[in-house]
């Protein structure tokens, strides 16, 4: 076998691998956009795969038949809330971790990132006492500091490796114009990190989308709850609407699917900044 027939069988096989891993990945997906559409006859039987006749009734019904509009409106609210916190604060403390000469800033990064290795679990019966004598449960607010607080240290993480391959010069130079170190991040800094920014606040955005344990543990109400929660709240006593569950999972989740696939070549230099040194 010659080398130009053993690179074209090391890229077929390449390729199958990553087809077969894409469709493993995306099988879920799938499964339920077609449960989405077949009639709720056909979804108690596993034959046939593919819906007889296509239906909408399911979309029509989240939205009809209960108040799923409410539900997304509390998620972009407390998911952009969360997100604003985050960028807000973890680029100030990356700036300051990476840039500022002051003793324990190490410390500072490791003792940020030990909370993202909290169990969440372990934090809500503190974090619902908390809440509760604060007033806060069943309020935006309620879900926007836990969410902040967990998410946090992803931002700091992702903005301080962007931070840090900026030059020190760039920084150095601008203190010697006489711009104080908080101008200097604000009119240098920022937008050089535009694309570790960016990256930051897809994955938090994400994060708090699809939270569920502290708003299921946080809410009562039907009209403080976010999507995670009102789609595990979707069966009934005697019955589970696969149809509608089916439906609201592809509502909620195509938008993702398209964030990220817009974004990747950002997120993925995002994730990357700060891995190769030189």
């Amino acid at each position: 076998m010659d080398s130009r027939t053993r690179r074209v069988a090391r890229r077929s096989i390449f390729w199958a691998l990553l087809t077969g891993m894409a469709t493993f990945c995306l099988l879920p997906f799938l499964w339920q956009l077609l449960t989405s559409l077949k009639p709720t006859s056909e979804i108690s039987t596993l034959p046939p795969l593919l819906p007889t006749r296509p239906v909408f009734d399911h979309y029509l019904a989240i939205f009809q038949d209960r108040p799923f509009g409410r539900f997304i409106l509390n998620s972009v609210i407390v998911a952009s809330l969360t997100t604003v916190s985050c960028l807000s604060i973890g680029s100030l403390a990356a700036f300051a971790i990476a840039k500022l000469q002051f003793r324990g800033r190490n410390l500072l990064l490791f003792l940020a990132l030990s909370i993202s290795m909290f169990p969440p679990i372990a934090a809500v019966s503190p974090l619902y006492l908390i809440i509760r004598i604060l007033g806060w449960r069943d309020t935006y607010a309620g879900l926007v500091v836990p969410y902040t607080t967990f998410a946090l240290p992803l931002a700091i993480w992702i903005l301080w490796s962007v931070f840090r391959e900026i030059p020190d010069e760039l920084y150095l130079a601008a203190l010697v114009d006489g711009c104080t170190p908080f101008q200097v991040f604000v009119r240098i800094f920022l937008p050089l990190a535009a694309p570790g920014i960016g990256t930051a606040a897809i994955l938090v955005f994400i994060f708090a989308w699809n939270e569920f344990l502290y708003a299921l543990t946080f809410t009562s109400s039907e009209a403080m709850r976010t999507i995670p929660v009102a789609i595990a709240l979707f069966p009934g006593l005697h019955e589970v609407p696969w149809g509608e569950i089916a439906a609201a999972t592809i509502v909620v989740t195509t938008p993702l699917i398209l964030l990220v696939l817009f974004f990747q070549r950002r997120i993925v230099s995002g994730l990357t900044a700060g891995s190769v040194k030189g």
